[in-house]
């Protein structure tokens, strides 16, 4: 029965990724606004209520981040005792390093859409807390805190708000995701440019 339960995930799972490339193709093509449900679900050869099974919307499409889990598992596998922010650090490092070039790439087209198609951007602010209450946790985790502290909410909030704001500009990569951590756990030392 487990040996079912696990090629019944898999395949769920593929069928997930392929609605996602589909819908990327479509998007590069003809325009995240002019794709349809309908369309994606032709493309990935489902049909829409089967779309809806996976995605309750387009833009949930988008905003879906597949790597929450594997954030949060990285996150577990750390030793005890580093700086929660280089914790983060470490675990952002090790998950963009194992990404494919072909994952990353996608990760970085779904930052793209995100913060430069116009009918994303309210979607944003909803993903902007999503994140924050995924980095809380996995920041409680780590410690041994609670997520509704008053230091680990900050702490989530200032990592998700840094990452926020170089997303628009640069490619969300481990370099930068890291430099901006880096720079946020420094205490942000601005260097006077005059």
């Amino acid at each position: 029965m487990s040996v079912e339960m696990s090629l019944r995930e898999r395949k769920k799972e593929r069928t997930r990724r392929t609605i996602r490339v589909e819908a990327f193709r479509l998007f590069r093509e003809q325009g995240y606004t002019e794709t349809t449900v309908e369309q994606i679900a032709a493309a990935a050869e489902i049909s829409p209520s089967t779309f809806f099974r996976y995605f309750p919307t387009k833009e949930q499409l988008v905003i879906a981040d597949d790597q929450d889990a594997v954030m949060m598992a990285e996150m577990a596998s750390l030793p005890r005792g580093l700086n929660p922010i280089t914790a983060i650090r470490n675990a952002t490092v090790a998950v963009f390093g194992r990404m494919s070039p072909a994952d990353l790439a996608f990760e970085q087209e779904r930052q793209v859409l995100l913060f430069h198609v116009p009918e994303l951007r309210t979607a944003i602010g909803l993903e902007f807390l999503r994140s924050i209450e995924l980095a809380a946790q996995m920041l409680a985790d780590y410690t041994g805190g609670s997520a509704d502290d008053f230091e680990v909410r900050v702490a989530a909030g200032a990592m998700i708000g840094s990452m926020l704001a170089i997303a628009p500009a640069t490619p969300m990569n481990a370099t930068n995701v890291s430099d901006a951590l880096a720079f946020l756990q420094a205490g942000l030392p601005f260097e006077d440019k005059a």
